[in-house]
């Protein structure tokens, strides 16, 4: 099986293109946010920064919505472990303690088909609008220019760069501002806060939807509009 790096979409010149924050199971949830948002399916598309699955009813809905022609996925840390659970490479009962229950109860053989469905997932999405590119990855991009990514994800320390893109919380956490260069905006989820939060160019939208008093944040990747608004103050979840 060929590992994806980077998926690039070209311009969406009928409809609207969105990013929304982490999902985790929560697909119903997605599906009346998506309404209120008045999503077209027959011409918009939904990119998600990953974590499709866990702590959430719905995890097993995944790929249903992976089929569907207008939504398009990062892989998250949450597919990377349900990877590497079916591989051995991670504690079982670790990944059921952040909400892989649902997986490992699955048999072995249903526990491989979604494992091979997570792997084909690329570790970053590129996608065109007509103000420049728009980079997607769900933690942080591993790189100060975007166009160093696709070298450092496959070259001789390309697994490293490939967990700092599903795991790495060092721009959130320092508040660093200074941003990704070659690139319009860089959109990730990873980290829940309890409002989105703008730093330099890179657009932390995972609002813990699956969380009590969580909610879905979008943001429309043409004009950076985010849904709901984002207020100045960085604030944190407490989940």
């Amino acid at each position: 099986m060929t590992t994806p790096y980077i998926h690039r979409y070209t311009k969406n010149k009928a409809g609207r293109d969105f990013a929304v924050g982490d999902i985790h199971g929560s697909f119903s949830a997605l599906e009346a946010a998506l309404k209120y948002i008045g999503f077209d399916e027959t011409i918009d598309r939904l990119f998600s920064v990953g974590d499709l699955v866990d702590r959430g009813p719905e995890s097993e809905d995944a790929d249903e919505w992976l089929s569907r022609p207008w939504f398009h996925a990062v892989r998250g840390n949450h597919e990377q472990m349900a990877i590497d659970a079916v591989k051995g490479f991670f504690d079982p009962h670790n990944y059921m303690a952040n909400g892989g229950a649902w997986f490992m109860a699955l048999p072995k053989i249903h526990q491989g088909c979604i494992a091979d469905m997570f792997s084909v997932l690329p570790f970053a999405i590129e996608v065109e609008t007509e103000a420049g590119l728009v980079g997607i990855v769900h933690a942080n991009s591993p790189v100060a220019n975007w166009a160093d990514l696709r070298d450092a994800l496959t070259g001789h320390n390309g697994e490293a760069f490939q967990m700092m893109c599903l795991w790495d919380r060092n721009r959130i956490q320092s508040e660093d501002q200074s941003g990704v260069e070659g690139v319009r905006a860089v959109i990730v989820g990873h980290t829940p806060l309890k409002r989105a939060a703008v730093l330099g160019n890179v657009y932390h939208i995972d609002t813990g939807a699956v969380f009590r008093d969580g909610y879905f944040t979008f943001i429309n990747l043409a004009t950076l509009e985010m849904i709901p608004a984002m207020p100045k103050k960085l604030e944190w979840s407490e989940a």
